[in-house]
């Protein structure tokens, strides 16, 4: 039986933001991640752009039933693209599998609208746990935008499926973007 798969880079490799079956790691070659802003949301999302060399991980997943729709509904400001090259797995070699990307051109400088802390926690807690540190590491690593404001929410979080941290997940978080060039803002 055919069935489709998507691959997720971010939020969708924390398996407590969803239900999709059958996660499984995954490596995107050529891509990289990067902070884009969107119009209307006032926050940066986090999206893949094309770049010729790196690779990325994440988890590739069933869509249930074939039924795009809750998918689509879920990464609003996202396009959905078939992946025809660049994608390793343990599936079928047939297995179709979409990615989603903020429309437009990438600015991998970084933008105005702000990286919220709570939507990094849960991505990052998602690599904690599917890669471990080094996963975790990877994805700072494998990821442009850093240049841009992160708004720490945390107190209350504007994320709707922010998760719970855990004081060494939290701790590793902090730690990362300390050795990046981000300014953390505590004001909204």
């Amino acid at each position: 039986m055919h069935r489709d798969y998507f691959f997720g880079y971010g939020s969708l490799v924390n398996r407590r933001t969803h239900g999709f079956p059958d996660g499984r790691p995954a490596q995107l070659r050529g891509w990289r991640r990067v902070w884009r802003d969107t119009p209307g949301t006032g926050q940066a999302l986090l999206s893949v752009h094309e770049r010729g060399a790196g690779t990325i991980s994440g988890l590739v997943a069933a869509v249930p039933d074939r039924d795009w729709r809750a998918l689509d509904l879920r990464e609003q400001g996202y396009a959905r693209h078939p992946l025809t090259r660049g994608i390793a797995h343990d599936l079928h070699e047939d297995t179709a599998v979409q990615v989603y990307a903020v429309p437009g051109p990438a600015d991998p400088d970084g933008g105005p609208a702000p990286i919220l802390l709570s939507y990094l926690d849960v991505v990052v807690q998602g690599f904690l746990h599917e890669f471990g540190p080094n996963g975790a590491e990877d994805f700072f690593a494998t990821t442009d935008g850093w240049t841009r404001p992160v708004l720490d929410d945390r107190s209350a979080p504007r994320y709707p499926r922010h998760q719970r941290l855990t004081d060494a997940e939290r701790a590793r978080v902090d730690a990362h973007l300390a050795r990046l060039p981000v300014v953390v803002s505590h004001r909204e």
